[in-house]
C-alpha cells in the first residue's frame, strides 16, 4: 500500500491519492488500511513520502560515492530524466507532490516532505565539501541542486519534454566544474 501510494503521489499528488484509489492500485483489502495505518490516509502518506524519500536518497548516496561529483550530479539528473521519459511525463516527485499541497488538517506532512528535501541537500553538500568545497557553499549549491532538479522536473511534466531538465544539467554541470576548480579562500571574498 505504501509502494502504491508513493506511485499515486508521483502521477496525480497528494489530493488525488486516496485510500480508495491505493486500495484499487494495490489490491489490499480495505480492512488492512485501518489496521496497518490507524491514522487513516495521512499514516498512509506519511509513510510514503518517507519511503520515496528513501529510495532517492539511498540513489543520491550512491552517486555521492564517486570520485567526480559532477558526475554523480549529472547521473542525478539523468535519473530524473529517465524516469520522465519512461513514464510518458506523468511520474514527478512525489515529495514535491506533498510539498506543494496546501494540507492545513496534516501540516505533518509538509514537514515531512521538508525533512527528505534537508536530506537529500545534506548529502550533496557532504559530497561537495568532500571535494574541497566550504561548508556554507557546500550546502548552497545541495539546496540549488535539489531546487533546479525538482523545479525542472516539473516544467518538463508540463512541457511534456526534457528540454528544461537538460538546461538546468548543463548549467549545474558547468557551475560545479567552476565552483571545484577555484579556491575556497576566494569564496569568501565579498
Amino acid at each position: 500500500m505504501v509502494l502504491s501510494a508513493a506511485a499515486l503521489l508521483r502521477e496525480y499528488g497528494a489530493s488525488a491519492t486516496s485510500i480508495d484509489r491505493v486500495l484499487a492500485h494495490s489490491g489490499a483489502p480495505r480492512g488492512s488500511v485501518y489496521h496497518h495505518f490507524p491514522g487513516g490516509r495521512t499514516q498512509l502518506i506519511d509513510e510514503a513520502v518517507a519511503l520515496a524519500g528513501d529510495v532517492i536518497a539511498g540513489l543520491i548516496d550512491a552517486a555521492t560515492r564517486a570520485d567526480d561529483p559532477v558526475r554523480a550530479v549529472d547521473a542525478f539528473f539523468a535519473l530524473w530524466r529517465d524516469r520522465l521519459v519512461e513514464s510518458g511525463f506523468r511520474a514527478g516527485c512525489p515529495i514535491v507532490a506533498v510539498a506543494v499541497e496546501t494540507n492545513d488538517d496534516a501540516p505533518q506532512l509538509a514537514r515531512s516532505a521538508a525533512t527528505v528535501f534537508a536530506r537529500w541537500q545534506q548529502a550533496l553538500a557532504e559530497l561537495l565539501v568532500r571535494h574541497g568545497l566550504t561548508e556554507e557553499r557546500g550546502r548552497r549549491l545541495g539546496a540549488f541542486i535539489i531546487a533546479a532538479v525538482e523545479g525542472a522536473v516539473i516544467m518538463c511534466r508540463a512541457e511534456r519534454s526534457t528540454a528544461p531538465l537538460e538546461a538546468a544539467a548543463a548549467e549545474i554541470h558547468d557551475l560545479l566544474l567552476n565552483a571545484l576548480h577555484q579556491r575556497p579562500e576566494a569564496e569568501s571574498r565579498p
